[in-house]
């Protein structure tokens, strides 16, 4: 409950933002930007969760180029279904 309650705190939510780009960087992380044009580049495939789509009134036109399509859980079981989670 204590983070909860700091969360309201005037500039808090800028100086946790701050901190979790520091720890990224330490950590070789890239921007959630770069993030998803080198998963898309890479031949990912970058879906939205329809239910949450519809939730908050969004379309397709107000997600980044990258993403592939607007999916329901069914459709993504199905995509999924022969996949493969390769570790190196």
């Amino acid at each position: 409950h204590i983070p909860s309650l700091i969360g309201i705190l005037p500039g808090m939510s800028s100086f946790a933002t701050a901190q979790m780009k520091k720890e990224m960087e330490k950590l070789d992380i890239p921007p959630v930007g770069e993030f998803i044009e080198m998963i898309h580049d890479a031949g990912g495939k970058i879906y939205a969760c329809k239910a949450t789509v519809d939730m908050f009134h969004l379309k397709k036109d107000d997600f980044c180029e990258q993403m592939d399509d607007i999916v329901t859980v069914g459709q993504f079981y199905e995509m999924s279904l022969d996949g493969h989670i390769i570790f190196t």
